[in-house]
């Protein structure tokens, strides 16, 4: 079976074709908003919402010709049914199921994470199951075990910012704009280690959850004190990364499993990368292009799903507000 599959979840517009019956991706485009919203220091979801209405037709078309297919070739439809931005949602939301009405294929609503979470299946180095899960960005910071798809277990999550928007807030504290997370991971690379020494949240909790707000603020209070700012950056980037790392080898532990999947934006942050390797864990990563938001992971899920699920219902069904363990 032929699946698209469209993303639409936040400020980027993700399509993909992946052929089920040969198990490969054939083609997928992502346009990323990061200019339009840099202005505005942030997403404006109402600009979100206008610029997916423009792009996925143009997208779709792209990869129709990228991979040789016509649309009549479309077996199913996957789309990201939440969580997300409610209005970016309904855009991928209403094309995914007036095109698959108008074709007489199913359509299905798939769980963002859960994408994210099997996207490294489409690598060529391929986790096998049961694996623990970091899934890690700018909305999201989470440990799950995963046994099969649709098999999840909620480990640990984050009580306020996700790691990536603490990247983005700290990043712009020291003037580097948006987004800041990869600005800031560069920066800490010149900066000097142990100069300053900023608290690791949570890290003797007991548990597996995560808090990132306070580290947050401990480098507003750096900066307000004229710190030096590659090595507040510095500071930092080693803080997230050794409360990140100690926590999954804890997961791993916990569970009794050797393979972690790290996936999500942050995933693709070298420290986190370098010292996932220091350890020496058994990790598994996406492809680079394929740790931002991407219509790849939401095609390859809804092609594991389309032949046991039953498709969404008429109408225009989005989440908001989703947990991926329920």
């Amino acid at each position: 079976m032929l699946v698209l599959g469209i993303e639409t979840s936040c400020d980027e517009t993700g399509v993909a074709l992946y052929d089920g019956d040969e198990r490969r991706l054939l083609a997928h485009a992502v346009h990323s908003q990061v200019a339009m919203h840099e202005a505005y220091g942030g997403v404006v979801p109402e600009l979100a919402s206008r610029d997916h209405i423009q792009r996925l037709v143009p997208l779709t078309r792209r990869i129709l010709e990228q991979a040789g297919r016509k649309i009549g070739d479309l077996g199913g439809i996957g789309f990201t049914e939440g969580p997300g931005l409610a209005g970016a949602l309904l855009v991928g939301a209403s094309f995914a199921h007036a095109l698959g009405e108008s074709l007489g294929i199913p359509v299905l609503g798939i769980h963002h994470l859960e994408g994210h979470l099997l996207s490294p299946l489409l690598s060529e180095r391929r986790p096998g199951v049961p694996f623990v899960a970091l899934l890690v960005s700018g909305g999201h910071t989470q440990l799950m075990h995963v046994e099969g798809v649709g098999r999840y277990r909620l480990l640990g999550e984050t009580q306020d910012d996700a790691a990536g928007e603490a990247f983005d807030k700290t990043a712009k504290l020291l003037g580097l704009g948006y987004p800041g997370g990869p600005a800031l991971s560069a920066l800490a690379e010149s900066g000097k280690l142990g100069r300053y020494q900023l608290p690791r949240p949570m890290l003797t909790s007991g548990d597996l959850d995560f808090s990132f707000s306070g580290l947050k603020t401990a480098a507003l209070m750096l900066v307000r004190q004229k710190g030096e700012p590659a090595d507040i950056a510095r500071a930092f980037v080693d803080a997230v990364v050794e409360v990140l790392v100690a926590k999954s080898v804890r997961a791993l532990e916990s569970t009794g499993t050797k393979r972690l999947v790290v996936a999500g934006g942050v995933g693709a942050n070298k420290q986190l990368r370098a010292a996932m390797e220091k350890r020496g864990i058994d990790v598994y990563y996406p492809e680079p292009e394929l740790c931002t938001d991407n219509g790849a992971m939401i095609a390859f899920a809804a092609a594991q799903r389309l032949n046991s699920a039953e498709p969404s219902s008429p109408g225009f069904s989005v989440k908001p507000r989703w947990d991926l363990s329920a």
